[in-house]
């Protein structure tokens, strides 16, 4: 006969959430390193009890105490991007939780969701819910439906879930937890997870079987290609003479560098990278030719746009990666996909390789013993790489101008930054230097969140990404003012827990990226810039006088005001000896210069219109469209 214990929903969440491992390639560790949460009406007395019980019996010496360390946090939407940053880091080995209240603390949350599932990256919302008695319908900050009284704002959820699910009995607990674990320990379905938990729910005590909460080891597996996919494969890359590889994300998540750089080396197939898969294989390795797509250098596009093959290894193929379906170029190209998700392993009517990175990698390295590209087709490879990093050097160099350009600060980071260091960035005009410029030595030191681009994420991931490197490596996050001004807060949860980053907040007075876009596009950079409005109407007056600098030393970090590149360095070193967070503020130029663009980004322009600059940039819409295509 099986034992129960009983306990309130709340306390056998914590209990079983704490008793859950991963495992891959023999070495396993806690899925959760703990819970990130703020405590409202719907959660305060359940999850929060639960987690306070814990805490306290953890003091208390008690032997089978729940190991799930809190940390309040100071936003919700924040706290979900530090949980995937800091999956991300672990390579979607490990995780957090993160809970909320009812209502706007659970909708703050979607946002988070959404980047984790975008970018495949696992973690575990709790959200509070409704009443499922519905004795106090409506309860206070329910939004309610009048089709249906089963609705409540955590539906909203479900299309950003890769799995989604509510409580409205204890009994329902148990398969859901167990299916929520083998969400956020797939290598392919993985992303936000998903439980909604009524505040009446969480209250209620059920006797529930004591089995459940023992240590539970999740089996993260490598799949391997099956032996006529694989052969495929071969057959086309051997069928080849301009291959180039697309290295992605799924390359460092399987933890496959080595195997990447070892085969680059025994086939000659140059690697290209996209934003998450920068990294992956060195800068500097004789056969790696830089970023590939929207914002890559003139390298990777130039052999992509001559590639006969292309072999994606754990890339989703963005528009970004493909430059909106134009940089493949050639008419007769071909694609082979190495991914472990046949839903991206089937893109461009690729040949389907479904399997792990890493395993597949060597696979095809025996397989290929004895060929390699020409001589000729390495050597030209090497050259273009040759001439992007002259590029590179001119772009980060210093420039003839009032304020530095901030490719200048990418360039001094990039020195500055030891191997494992990890630069972070999301949004903006950054993103696209950094791709282009970046010289990545290690798969840690670049950390981009390029699927969802979300302003805000920098600081809060910053934070995620710190307690999963701990104190032997520098985290620093760049900031500009845009982002900055979405998310600063969680620099006073940094505060709180003692976690040091640095954070280099750019102040140039508007949206760069989108600024640039608008001119582009004919747009005149309309509502770009933080102007106050003048008596005209619009705003284009003054500068908005903040002092984000001011802020930032106001939610408890240390600030360090840079007037130019060289002070800047000198504080770089002050930031990095420090014990604490500490913001580099430095003013930079919005108009750059960026590095040249090498491709094109799919972005509509108005079709009619009466202003000149629109009419000239749709002419130049519809001539670059046309070199737009399936891959068939």
């Amino acid at each position: 006969m099986t034992d129960n214990v009983r306990l309130t929903v709340a306390q056998a969440v914590v209990r079983f959430l704490a008793n859950q491992y991963s495992e891959r390639d023999g070495v396993s560790q806690k899925l959760f390193a703990g819970c990130f949460g703020i405590f409202g009406h719907g959660n305060v007395a359940g999850i929060g009890q639960a987690l306070l019980q814990a805490e306290v019996q953890a003091l208390d010496g008690v032997a089978d105490a729940p190991d799930l360390p809190y940390i309040l946090v100071r936003n919700e939407q924040g706290a979900v991007h530090a949980a995937s940053a800091y999956a991300k880091t672990k390579n979607r080995l490990q995780t957090w939780v993160v809970t909320s209240s009812i209502g706007p603390g659970a909708t703050n949350m979607i946002t988070g969701a959404a980047l984790a599932t975008t970018n495949r990256l696992p973690v575990l919302l709790l959200p509070s819910d409704i009443f499922a008695t519905r004795f106090p319908d409506p309860v206070l900050q329910q939004l309610e439906d009048p089709r249906s009284l089963d609705i409540s704002v955590n539906d909203a959820f479900k299309p950003v879930s890769r799995y989604w699910d509510r409580i409205n009995r204890p009994e329902q607990l148990i398969p859901s937890l167990l299916a929520a674990m083998r969400v956020l320990t797939d290598p392919a379905e993985t992303g936000a997870v998903t439980v909604c938990l009524p505040q009446d729910v969480q209250a209620e005590a059920y006797d529930f079987p004591t089995r459940l909460f023992d240590k539970r080891i999740w089996h993260v597996a490598r799949p391997a290609p099956d032996a006529a996919a694989l052969a495929r494969a071969v057959a086309a890359i051997k069928a080849s003479t301009r291959p180039l590889v697309v290295a992605g994300g799924g390359v460092i998540y399987s933890g496959a560098s080595d195997a990447l750089r070892a085969f680059a080396d025994a086939t000659g197939i140059p690697v290209a990278d996209t934003q998450a898969g920068k990294g992956a294989i060195n800068f500097d390795h004789r056969m790696a030719v830089g970023g590939v797509g929207s914002t890559g250098g003139a390298a990777a596009n130039t052999l992509a746009r001559d590639a006969d093959l292309v072999i994606g290894i754990g890339t989703r193929y963005s528009d970004f990666t493909t430059a909106s379906h134009t940089i493949f170029a050639n008419p007769d190209v071909a694609f082979v996909n190495v991914n472990v998700g046949s839903f991206d392993a089937a893109k461009h009517a690729a040949e389907m390789v479904v399997a792990d990175a890493l395993v597949t990698l060597e696979a095809l390295t025996a397989a290929l013993a004895g060929w390699s590209t020409d001589p000729s087709y390495q050597a030209r490879a090497g050259e273009l790489d040759d001439e992007w990093q002259k590029v590179i050097d001119t772009c980060i160099a210093p420039h003839d101008q009032e304020l530095p350009a901030q490719t200048e600060v990418f360039g001094a980071l990039n020195e500055l930054m030891d191997d494992y260091d990890v630069v972070i960035n999301a949004a903006g005009s950054m993103p696209g230097d950094l791709q282009a410029l970046w010289r990545a030595r290690t798969p840690e030191q670049y950390h981009l969140e390029y699927a969802y681009s979300c302003m805000g994420y920098e600081i809060p991931a910053a934070m995620g990404v710190k307690l999963a490197v701990g104190d032997d490596h520098e985290v620093v996050a760049i900031v500009g003012d845009g982002t900055y001004q979405m998310l600063p807060m969680e620099i006073a949860t940094m505060a709180q827990e003692g976690i040091k980053v640095i954070l280099v907040l750019l102040q140039n007075h508007g949206f760069a990226s989108i600024g640039a876009l608008s001119e582009s596009r004919g747009s005149q950079r309309f509502g770009t810039r933080y102007k106050v409005r003048s008596t005209s109407g619009r705003l284009d007056g003054d500068d908005v006088p903040f002092d984000l600098a001011a802020n930032a030393a106001s939610w408890g970090a240390d600030v360090l005001r840079c007037h130019g590149m060289a002070e800047f360095r000198e504080n770089y070193a002050k930031a990095a000896a420090s014990d604490r967070t500490t913001v580099l503020y430095i003013e930079t130029d919005l108009y750059g210069p960026n590095p040249p663009g090498t491709a094109w980004w799919d972005v509509p322009v108005s079709q009619v219109s009466e202003l000149g600059s629109t009419q000239k940039a749709y002419a130049e819409y519809v001539a670059a469209k046309a070199a737009q295509r399936h891959y068939l």
